[in-house]
């Protein structure tokens, strides 16, 4: 995978914690120092989490697994969108709808109401309906694009979830953990590291932060897509 500059997390301030007070005892390992009242995050620790969470990433996608990106904070929920739109990744922005894990039919049958909808749309088949009934359709749509819209193409469990907030995104963190999907996640000095698979110590409400660590995530995700791209199209050849 690409180099992990400190020095580029340093000025994105991925080291920036929170104020002592707030912070988690199980953080202790990844705290390199305090100033001004604010712990500051061993980089090195985060290059190091880092590299590991991408390790796993890169293997998980080679195999054709899915990464579900959540983060419904307001800093990360564009950037997400974008980067998992770029890599086809399925992401959650808006709010957590529970038993997206847990009841994972449920969720499907509102997937499906979305595709059904739209494609009834497209097809002229709501003009049959009055105008109010139209906008009533139009609005569930919008509603539904929502709510599951970054997930409509995930067809079965993730393979594993990226969380960018563990705290804001507890429902999501005890779904994962119940139904045993490995999770990586950026984890601030007043979060528990221990409840995560892969942490990755980081400042999690600075937007460049959760730039900085999106972006390495998502080059490692592209550059395993393209393996898996070469492979399969060398299988092809070879079976012609």
């Amino acid at each position: 995978m690409q180099d992990i500059s400190l020095l580029e997390m340093l000025k994105c301030g991925v080291h920036f914690g929170h104020q002592k007070k707030r912070w988690h005892p199980k953080m202790k390992p990844y705290i390199y120092t305090m100033r001004g009242g604010i712990q500051i995050i061993d980089l090195e620790k985060t290059a190091e989490n880092l590299r590991t969470a991408c390790d796993f990433i890169s293997k998980t996608v080679a195999k054709g697994g899915k990464i579900l990106f959540v983060a419904t904070k307001r800093q990360a929920q564009a950037l997400i969108k974008k980067r998992a739109q770029e890599t086809k990744m399925p992401y959650v922005i808006e709010r957590w709808l529970g038993g997206t894990l847990t009841n994972f039919d449920n969720i499907s049958k509102l997937v499906h109401r979305l595709k059904d909808l739209r494609k009834k749309r497209e097809q002229g088949e709501l003009s049959k309906y009055t105008k109010r009934e139209q906008m009533q359709f139009n609005e569930e749509i919008k509603n539904l694009e929502k709510i599951v819209g970054g997930i409509e193409d995930m067809n079965q469990l993730p393979q594993a979830l990226f969380l960018v907030d563990i705290k804001k995104e507890k429902t999501a963190l005890r779904e994962a953990r119940r139904k045993k999907i490995p999770i990586i996640a950026m984890i601030d000095t007043n979060c528990n590291p221990e409840l995560v698979d892969f942490p990755i110590p980081a400042n999690d409400d600075a937007t460049k932060s959760i730039e900085f660590i999106t972006d390495t995530i998502m080059e490692t995700i592209s550059q395993a897509q393209k393996g898996l791209s070469i492979k399969k199209n060398e299988e092809v050849n070879r079976e012609k």
